[in-house]
């Protein structure tokens, strides 16, 4: 009998999704403790994705377009050429591309096993996390255009700053036989596990194979960013409720280096998922954060996601993993005081 019932919800555990579960379990918090606030945050959290929505449905299908299509394989080309070239092309694609890091583990695992340079690897997974279609059409729609030319800026300057210290000390013991013995190939649910090979078709829609791409991935991603967008716009409605402005102006509002560097330190470990994040950033900035702070969270807290960090970590030894937070964490600090001076 015991045997049965833990069978039973290891199986019903499997098939719950934690988002839908948070969404559904703050509800219920609210609604127990604080009814009379109930309808209030529904209709904020509402209207909020509703505005949203446009947005997120131009990233979703962008998003399915460029995989139908084939665009992953223009990913090769970032690792062709000198070195430096390398470490542009690679950081201007992971700033750019709408692949997310998972996705590319056994790309960037073939690429190291093959000899491509570390530093070229490191630009493209530190910009990676941070700014996709999706995530640029979201951010423009909750933050503004301004914030999110910002943080696509930031992300290709990440990456350049992460690849040209790994090149300047590639000959140190730190950065010497970065793989894992047996790297693994984890994956997340991101899209169609195998990319189309050869030269991309932009007409995709004359393939049967493309056109099911296009239709899983676009529902997919729907769901997906659907959810975590739920999830972040009811925790935006109780975080303007039951989290004191004074305390938030007061310890990551203002100017100076401080509030910057802790909107990096609470960003890293804080971060629940990039799209979930934007709305929870807007929530905070009219608490009184400072644009610097709010910038300096969203760069670390991409970085250290989970799955941006799995990525990492299911590839390269320890030092190399421990250096790739480390530069995440100074690169999330000169961006948040850059925008600081220009926001």
């Amino acid at each position: 009998m015991t045997e049965m019932i833990l069978t039973r919800y290891r199986s019903l555990r499997a098939h719950l999704d934690g988002a839908w579960v948070a969404l559904a379990l703050i509800l219920a918090a609210i609604g127990l403790f604080d009814p009379t606030y109930l309808p209030e945050a529904v209709r904020l959290a509402a209207e909020a994705f509703l505005g949203t929505l446009p947005f997120l449905l131009f990233a979703v299908l962008a998003v399915a377009y460029m995989k139908a299509s084939g665009a992953e394989t223009l990913l090769g080309r970032a690792f062709e050429g000198r070195e430096t070239h390398m470490i542009l092309m690679a950081a201007l694609l992971g700033g750019l591309s709408p692949f997310c890091s998972c996705q590319v583990i056994p790309f960037i695992a073939a690429l190291l096993t093959m000899g491509a340079p570390l530093s070229a690897v490191m630009a493209f997974w530190l910009a990676s996390p941070l700014m996709d279609p999706a995530m640029f059409s979201i951010t423009m729609g909750t933050l503004g255009l301004d914030f999110a030319i910002g943080k696509t800026v930031a992300a290709v300057a990440l990456g350049l700053f992460g690849g040209a210290v790994v090149m300047m000390l590639k000959g140190s013991a730190v950065f010497a036989d970065p793989l894992r013995e047996r790297p693994a190939t984890g994956g997340c649910s991101c899209g169609p596990k195998r990319p189309f090979q050869g030269r991309p078709l932009w007409a995709f829609w004359r393939e049967a194979p493309r056109r099911d791409t296009f239709r899983d991935t676009a529902l997919e991603n729907l769901l997906f960013l659907g959810k975590w967008l739920a999830l972040a716009y009811v925790l935006e409605a109780g975080m303007l409720r039951y989290l004191p402005a004074e305390w938030i102006a007061g310890l990551l509002g203002g100017e100076g280096v401080m509030p910057v560097l802790l909107g990096a330190i609470v960003g890293a470990p804080a971060y629940l998922n990039g799209y979930a994040a934007v709305p929870l950033v807007d929530g905070l900035m009219s608490q009184g954060m400072a644009p610097g702070a709010a910038m300096s969270f969203v760069i670390a807290g991409g970085v250290s996601s989970v799955p941006a960090a799995v990525a990492v970590w299911a590839l390269v030894k320890p030092r190399i993993f421990a250096a790739y937070l480390s530069l995440a964490v100074i690169g999330a600090v000169l961006a948040g005081l850059a925008w600081n001076m220009v926001a």
